[in-house]
């Protein structure tokens, strides 16, 4: 017994001392996660702006970077990365900005932001590098405003202009006996086209010859104006497949110089005064958002940036929609603050359920009532993305956001010949009124019911363009002339009325505070951050990780086959006012 009771003490002292050990160990990292220190810069230091990194509206921190102190694997916001490189033009620790040029994972509007923002910087004299193996057009674009381009001289550039790739799945569903109901209004709403058409209709192929071409042009401007060259010299390298090897970048002055990576570093090394073989002081913008205060907020006036990013969706939606539900109760609470003097609404999205834009539509026409409500679009403000923009007092877009696509429709399934005839399936049942199951997969829609539903499209098609109408005080007519579901280009949208002007969201901060009268002002983002805590319990968080492996496991270009079909059978028998594309460039 004597002995039992000393392994018995013994143990319980060694268990209670490891419990007290861990909880003080837990504690530290919990008060190094809540109460981080900030990241010492060092001198000689040179930004890396990896245009590989997908930058999104708002940052997104890992928990477990959080956790253990980590910063630089933290990925920033858009307007975080444009605010730290202007913070940098005057941080005498910041010597150059290195960019990462492989590839770009970032839209065209969002280049932009990021380009005009490099601009800003080399008016400090400091230096800009820009280097990658194969630089597709893509990260040319951003790279073009380097001082210095280089390439590996067993890589190049790609320079053969851009294409978009539709995918019709009509010819599938033949096979499989499914035939969809198809609704809507708008002769451009092309939304629909994979699923009752074979090739893109020539209403369809006009608008899109019309504003990929925008886009290339813009690129096609830039390049001459950095490269001292002219637009038609870089459109005869593309249409004759001129640019083939890195030693034809280099003859015909897409680079300056042909490097390997080492040969990159002491060039580097060299613009910092070093030894080719000293380290450089590389620091991520994840590290040096966490180093330094690059907001600037002033201690007047509060202004609200609420970003909305994504598919509108009803109700709460996840991190990459916009909730109906969310997004009025975060207007609603900016409106009825009296500390916040205007909003900033930043719409990064193609559209999704026109109810949840009404929604989010009303709730901006009453925040406008009450204070200055500035609209900024990203890469898309199109569809619903353009219905939750239209009622803004002045409403910003980039010269390539792609917005406009006022129209709406709508998809109902019928799958009674696939059930019956591939599967052997059949279906049967009881109701009280003869349109008690209008919308069921197991039948096609009868005559009225096909009516019905028309004409509900119809009506919404009227609500959208009266939405437009009012917001941007024009004639109904007109905007029936340029909806149709037709898509614009920044710069054209310009010129049509659906935009005031063009600019960053730098600029349309800037916009409300003059509107609000404020000469000082801080602003507040929404929606705010999660705790690392919070993080680590959301489920979101976790789908994430899976998508991210999925998409290691199958590749890039079948996960977006495999979202595209999912968001497709999201649509059915809900109304929508959406774009019909993500374009993804190279």
């Amino acid at each position: 017994m004597r002995s039992f009771l000393k392994i018995f003490l013994a143990t319980l002292v060694a268990l209670i001392v490891f419990t007290l050990a861990l909880f003080f160990a837990f504690s530290a990292i919990i008060g190094s996660a809540t109460s981080p220190s900030k990241p010492a810069i060092g001198k000689d230091a040179v930004l890396v702006l990896d245009l590989n990194q997908q930058l999104d509206e708002q940052a997104r921190n890992s928990p477990l970077n959080t956790l253990f102190d980590n910063p630089s694997n933290n990925v920033p916001g858009l307007y975080d990365v444009v605010r730290m490189i202007d913070y940098a033009k005057s941080d005498s620790s910041i010597k150059g900005i290195y960019i990462k040029a492989d590839g770009n994972e970032n839209g065209y509007a969002a280049s932009e932001e990021l380009r005009q923002a490099l601009v800003a910087f080399k008016k400090s004299n400091k230096f800009i590098i820009a280097y990658g193996n194969v630089i597709p057009e893509s990260s040319y674009y951003v790279a073009t405003i380097a001082d210095k381009i280089y390439c590996n001289p067993a890589g190049g550039v790609e320079w053969n202009g851009f294409s978009v790739d539709l995918v019709f799945l009509k010819g599938l569903l033949d096979k499989l006996e499914i035939k969809p109901e198809i609704f809507y209004a708008g002769k451009f709403k092309s939304a629909t086209e994979p699923l009752r058409a074979t090739q893109m209709t020539d209403a369809n192929r006009l608008q899109t010859t019309i504003w990929l071409n925008d886009i290339y042009n813009n690129l096609l401007i830039r390049t001459a104006e950095a490269r001292h060259s002219d637009t038609a010299t870089l459109h005869n390298l593309a249409n004759s497949g001129a640019v083939q090897t890195a030693n034809d970048a280099l003859k015909y002055n897409l680079v300056d110089g042909l490097k390997y990576d080492d040969e990159l570093k002491a060039d580097i090394s060299k613009r910092l005064k070093k030894d080719a073989d000293d380290d450089i002081n590389f620091v991520s913008f994840g590290k040096y958002a966490k180093a330094v205060n690059f907001t600037k907020n002033g201690s007047g006036g509060k202004i609200n940036i609420i970003y909305a990013q994504g598919d509108i969706v009803d109700g709460k939606g996840d991190r990459d929609q916009i909730g109906s539900d969310d997004f009025v109760k975060l207007i609603r609470k900016a409106r009825l603050d009296d500390d916040v003097k205007a909003i900033v609404f930043r719409v990064n999205s193609p559209g999704g359920s026109a109810m949840a834009s009404e929604a989010i539509w009303r709730e901006i026409i009453l925040a406008k009532k009450a204070k200055p409500v500035v609209v900024s679009m990203g890469d898309y403000a199109a569809s619903g993305g353009y219905y939750i923009s239209c009622a803004a007092d002045s409403v910003f877009a980039n010269e390539t956001t792609i917005t406009g696509s006022i129209g709406v429709f709508s998809v109902l399934a019928n799958m009674k010949d696939f059930f019956n005839n591939k599967l052997g399936v059949t279906f049967d049942g009881v109701k009280t009124a003869p349109y008690a199951d209008l919308g069921s997969i197991s039948r096609p829609l009868t005559d009225p019911e096909k009516h019905f539903i028309q004409a509900s499209i119809d009506t919404i098609y009227s609500t959208f363009k009266t939405r437009v109408a009012d917001g941007r005080k024009k004639d109904t007519a007109y905007i029936d002339s340029i909806a149709q579901g037709r898509v614009w280009i920044g710069n054209r949208a310009i010129g049509i009325g659906l935009v005031d002007r063009t600019g960053t969201l730098q600029d349309a901060v800037n916009c409300a505070a003059r509107m609000a009268k404020l000469t000082d002002y801080r602003t507040r983002e929404y929606p705010e951050q999660k705790t690392w805590l919070e993080q680590l319990t959301d489920q979101s968080y976790s789908v994430e990780g899976q998508q991210k492996a999925l998409v290691k496991e199958i590749g890039q270009q079948q996960y977006t086959l495999l979202q595209k079909a999912k968001q497709l059978s999201e649509t059915i028998n809900i109304p929508q006012a959406r774009l019909p594309f993500y374009f993804e460039w190279r």
